[in-house]
């Protein structure tokens, strides 16, 4: 997996910020609460626990993982994105092929937060843009710029929800203008075309598996 935008991944600390929707939150409110408003409601909790949890600070990979699970893979739509990414072939997968391809995407996003979230600096903030919508919307893009401490010029980041029954649910990012499913797509196409939908299972469970042990 070479050939993914090694930007997406310099980047990745900047997502940490915007992602950890927490759980605690209840369904019906999210359901009714304006993605924007969402954005800019937990910002706050979001940046408090990633620059002042001591584990995640340590860099401890088992606190990490918990407050990701919890807080961010619930929120992200993981099968609408990777059937984005797969473009034209997830029609063709197979059901367990399907399955699998969502789980290892899963996880490969799942490594890149963790390293993300160890790097998260202090003093960063976050600014979400007001964003108008019609009660009957169900998509939406909500454009944000992470300040960090040291940079001055902000980061654009922009994430495309959905809105579902269980409220909006993230399903694609931007980063400097590089959307990460179009990012992903290109590696991915090439990878079926060279070594089928099988091939590319296999590129991105040995990719997660070479993540893990560097994590462990």
């Amino acid at each position: 997996m070479t050939s993914l935008k090694n930007r997406l991944f310099q980047a990745a600390s900047l997502l940490i910020v915007a992602l950890m929707i927490p759980l605690h939150a209840a369904a019906q409110e999210a359901s009714l609460e304006a993605p924007d408003a969402l954005m800019r409601r937990i910002s706050a909790e979001v940046l408090d626990i990633a620059q002042n949890d001591p584990a995640i600070k340590r860099g401890d990979i088992t606190r990490i993982a918990k407050v990701i699970e919890e807080k961010i893979m619930p929120h992200v739509d993981f099968d609408k994105t990777t059937s984005l990414t797969v473009g034209r072939f997830w029609r063709q997968a197979t059901p367990a092929q399907r399955t699998e391809l969502s789980k290892q995407f899963h996880n490969l996003l799942f490594h890149t937060y963790a390293n993300a979230m160890s790097k998260v600096k202090e003093g960063s903030t976050l600014e979400v843009q007001t964003l108008r919508i019609r009660p009957e919307t169900t998509d939406a893009v909500v454009n944000t710029r992470i300040r960090v401490p040291k940079n001055p010029e902000p980061i654009p980041l922009s994430y495309r929800l959905e809105k579902q029954a269980d409220g909006w649910k993230v399903y694609d990012i931007s980063v400097l203008g590089a959307w990460l499913v179009e990012s992903y797509r290109t590696t991915f196409t090439n990878e079926i075309e060279r070594n089928g939908i099988d091939g590319l299972i296999r590129t991105l469970r040995e990719k997660n598996e070479g993540l893990a042990k560097g994590s462990s």
